[in-house]
């Protein structure tokens, strides 16, 4: 699905305007069916025969989990695969239409663009979740953990702490892999709970990075910000001018009123935004997602980007501000600053013989 959607992508590049606006309507719908038929027969072919099972092992799987606050939305999710699945596979069971039918049979397989892209979105989540049913290994003795926490916590207070990777466990917990460094060696070792909080505990400790990733507890799917997001199933874009045209506008230009206008550009807001309006709208989404991260870092660095992003939005008025006085200013260049083209070497004759080089001078070498 991925390679499928890339080259739609690519095919809808081409009837875009440079500012993304759509203005072959046809062709980019035709670029669509295209891609709702590839993935039709994708799917038909490589995961529809299979589907069946893969759901049944995932929901045997959320079965012997234990309850969590993300069991019973797994579970809905489960169910939602599973209703686009009968749809699609209802469409593809359909007898082939007459030719009175023939669009309408159309219009019903391009309409299965949803469910397939729910699948193209989600259907690793059921993957992994039919993967979980290999036990975990047994974490260290509660004498152990406890010994090994204490050196853990040691190490950071020194800096010699060094995170690698972090995931969630089936329960919940939050596991994070890391070195433990003392007296210039270094040691892999399982964190349970937020490294940055207290109350985090040591539960393993092993001689590289690939055993830990063996036995420590098994990762589940990671969350997502926003859950009516699809990567395969986007909107279209917003018309927006590049910055580097804006830049090339002011360097082009002669009159204030256009340094004016391409400053109003970057500061634009709503449907035609400008670069800055979309720094904001960037760094605001990246603030809603450390928050959403629950951990302390997160919260610490969301507030930094919500503190940014006041002080990018007072920029942006202090530019747009700017722009306005510049353009009552109703100025253009003084003549002094004359445009000068670049120079042009001339070219001999085609008949003519380019000039020989200057000979080749000897320098004696001295002898001490």
């Amino acid at each position: 699905m991925a390679v499928i959607d890339r080259e739609t992508e690519t095919a809808l590049d081409t009837v875009r305007d440079r500012y993304g606006r759509t203005v072959d309507h046809d062709a980019a719908a035709a670029a669509r069916a295209r891609r709702s038929q590839a993935a039709i027969e994708t799917y038909a072919a490589l995961l529809a025969p299979h589907t069946e099972k893969l759901l049944d092992a995932a929901r045997r799987a959320l079965d012997e989990l234990p309850p969590a606050r993300h069991t019973t939305a797994w579970r809905d999710l489960l169910g939602d695969l599973a209703a686009s699945h009968a749809e699609i596979v209802r469409v593809l069971n359909r007898p082939t239409p007459s030719h009175r039918g023939a669009a309408s049979a159309r219009r019903e397989r391009r309409a299965l663009w949803p469910h397939l892209a729910a699948w193209a979105d989600y259907g690793s989540i059921a993957a992994d979740l039919a993967d979980l049913n290999q036990p975990p290994e047994p974490e260290l003795t509660d004498e152990e953990r406890q010994r090994w926490t204490e050196r853990a916590h040691a190490a950071q207070t020194r800096g010699e702490l060094e995170l690698i990777e972090s995931w969630y466990a089936a329960d919940g917990r939050r596991i994070t892999l890391a070195y433990l460094v003392e007296d210039d060696t270094s040691t892999v070792i399982a964190l349970a709970g937020d490294p940055d909080a207290p109350g985090w505990e040591v539960i393993g400790h092993y001689e590289h990075e690939y055993a830990a990733g063996q036995s420590s507890p098994r990762p589940v799917p990671p969350g997502v910000l926003f859950p009516d997001v699809s990567r395969f199933n986007r909107p279209d874009r917003v018309p927006e001018r590049p910055l580097q045209e804006l830049i090339r506008d002011v360097v082009e230009a002669r009159a204030a009123g256009d340094v004016s206008e391409a400053l109003v550009s970057a500061t634009q807001q709503d449907h035609d935004a400008g670069p800055m309006a979309g720094l904001q709208q960037l760094l605001q989404t990246a603030g809603v997602f450390a928050n959403a991260l629950e951990s302390v870092q997160g919260r610490l660095i969301g507030a930094r980007l919500h503190a940014l992003g006041r002080q990018l939005d007072f920029l942006t008025s202090e530019v747009r501000s700017a722009a306005e006085d510049l353009a009552t200013t109703v100025a253009v260049l003084p003549p002094h600053h004359v445009p000068k083209p670049p120079p042009v070497r001339p070219r001999p004759a085609v008949d003519t013989t380019p000039p020989a080089p200057p000979p080749r001078t000897t320098v004696p070498v001295r002898r001490a």
